[in-house]
């Protein structure tokens, strides 16, 4: 290793480069085209002020402003204030997972998989791996920026002007350089990968829950969020400037400390103190289930307390949705009254779909976490005792039906308790308890899906997340860009009953089960038959 700390850092930005010509470009490519398309749709769909105006009226209500934000445009709702309102917080989030998984995948998993030591190895300076990733991610994010600013402009679309791209694209650009550098700093904390994404999406939860409360309730609150600073630029209202400037100001002094950290730290150590083991392992920890949730427990307690303050959140609105709904004639039109359920009853189904979405999450991960531990060869330390392939996947398989089982109760829970304290007259719990227990069969099939492909073709699995973020866009914002219904009925939560409002739909619910069942027996059987990886 160089004494210089910075030696040969642009050798290995090319060999990061080299490694991800392919992650990268599919990143960027995938959020420039979802930007452009969400934009050219909302031209399309909305071509006057007054239709816009009515859209804008439903935005007002508290649920609409915890979910995507605050704006100030509300009373002029632009094609650029509306595009920035609407979708400029959620891409923004997409651009910070996507800073999250290139920091942790070049800096702690790569100290884990033996292949940092290889590196330092050679006469490269001790910061230099630290530093060539955190170049190549706040590039690709210069990048990024530059592309969706140029592009959204090019469009020629009314009110999407110069300065207003510009702005959208430097927004995300922040945002992913900053959970780049904030990921950087837990690559030093934690001893592991699984630690280090783990604290960074805990990070990125906690952000947008915070700046939830400070849109709906606390302005003041919001600026402690990262994510509700960069929305405090106004994107295509005001054009704030100000807000990136001090969101990449912390970026750069997260920086400065990780790489303190980085300077003082031994090689596969972490400054989180990590407890000594057990002498002796339980009988729970020794069976292949007990030692795939004993890998996994930490971050299921982080999603599970995410999913419940995710519920709480939304439940904490509730109390006002009824006297919002009576005061905007828009809402009325949007919600058609149903004889016996109130509004807000009819807005939970809206709800549930979101909560249900992100719970499907942990319960995917949890699946593969056992292609991760396979591409480790640590499956083969398991499977050369006498343990058998099915009960080592059919532990995974267990423990994602059950993560999908408590993580929506957990959500429910929060929701409901949430929803007494704001609520004079509030919605009981078996009703809030059916309409996102319904949602089980389609997450379970999103499982079998996952199951399937570790089984039969673990190098594609990547095709389960670009399923479910198809159906993210084709359910969630499905209504709002009058997708056709064909689009929607390609994704299992498409066919979901809307309970309380609709009937339950037995047969729907019965062939996603079926499906999930064959998807998971096929999965089974290929990898009883196919090699092990490694």
């Amino acid at each position: 290793m160089s004494k210089q700390p910075l030696k040969h850092t642009g050798m290995l930005v090319r060999f990061i480069l080299r490694q991800d010509r392919l992650r990268i470009p599919i990143w960027i490519i995938a959020l420039v085209l979802i930007t452009f398309s969400t934009a050219i749709s909302f031209s399309d769909l909305y071509q006057n002020q007054e239709e816009r105006q009515a859209i804008a009226q439903t935005m007002r209500n508290p649920a609409m402003t915890a979910m995507v934000g605050h704006s100030g445009g509300l009373d002029n709702y632009t094609n650029g204030a509306m595009m920035a309102h609407q979708m400029l917080l959620f891409s923004a989030i997409a651009v910070a997972i996507m800073s999250i998984l290139l920091v942790a995948r070049h800096t702690r998993s790569e100290e884990e998989d033996g292949q940092l030591e290889m590196i330092r190895a050679l006469p490269v300076g001790r910061l230099s791996n630290l530093s060539a990733t955190i170049l190549v991610v706040s590039g690709t994010n210069v990048l990024l920026a530059i592309i969706v600013g140029f592009g959204l402009y090019s469009l020629g679309i009314e009110s999407l002007d110069l300065e207003g791209s510009f702005l959208y694209g430097a927004v995300l650009g922040a945002t992913g350089i900053f959970f780049a550098a904030a990921t950087a700093i837990f690559a030093q904390l934690s001893e592991n990968s699984r630690g280090t994404i783990g604290l960074s999406f805990a990070v990125l939860g906690l952000a947008y829950f915070i700046r939830a409360i400070g849109d709906v309730g606390n302005a003041t609150l919001s600026w402690f969020s990262p994510l509700g600073i960069v929305l405090k630029a106004e994107v295509y209202v005001h054009n704030y400037w100000m807000p990136i400037i001090l969101v990449i100001t912390l970026a750069i002094l997260l920086l400065v400390l990780a790489f303190y950290l980085n300077s003082i730290r031994d090689l596969d150590a972490g400054f989180l103190p990590a407890k000594p083991g057990k002498v002796h392992a339980s009988p729970f920890l020794q069976s292949p289930i007990g030692l795939a949730l004993r890998i996994q427990r930490t971050g299921l307690i982080a999603w599970a307390i995410g999913l419940f303050l995710l519920g709480a959140s939304y439940g904490s609105v509730l109390g006002d949705l009824e006297s919002f709904f009576k005061d905007v004639e828009m809402m009325e039109a949007l919600i058609t009254p149903v004889e016996g359920f109130t509004l807000t009853e009819q807005f939970i189904p809206m709800l549930m779909t979101v909560i249900a979405m992100f719970c499907t999450v942990p319960a995917l991960l949890v699946v593969f976490k056992l292609k991760g531990e396979e591409k480790k060869n640590y499956t083969e330390h398991i499977l050369s005792r006498a343990v058998s392939r099915s009960r080592t996947m059919g532990s995974y398989f267990i423990i994602s039906i059950v993560t999908s089982i408590v993580m929506l109760l957990l959500a429910v829970l929060g929701l409901w308790f949430s929803s007494v304290v704001v609520m004079e007259d509030a919605i009981s719990f078996s009703t809030i308890f059916k309409a996102a227990m319904v949602y089980l069969p389609a997450i379970w099939t999103m499982i079998g899906l996952a199951v399937f492909l570790v089984g039969f073709r673990p190098t594609n699995t990547s095709i389960t997340w670009l399923y479910f973020i198809y159906s993210f866009i084709v359910v969630y914002l499905g209504a709002l860009l009058q997708f056709p219904d064909w689009l929607r009925n390609l994704s299992p939560y498409g066919h979901i009953p809307q309970l309380p409002v609709e009937e339950m739909d037995f047969m729907a619910v019965s062939v996603l089960l079926i499906i999930a069942i064959v998807l998971s027996i096929f999965g089974f059987i290929t990898y009883n038959k196919r090699d092990i990886l490694g």
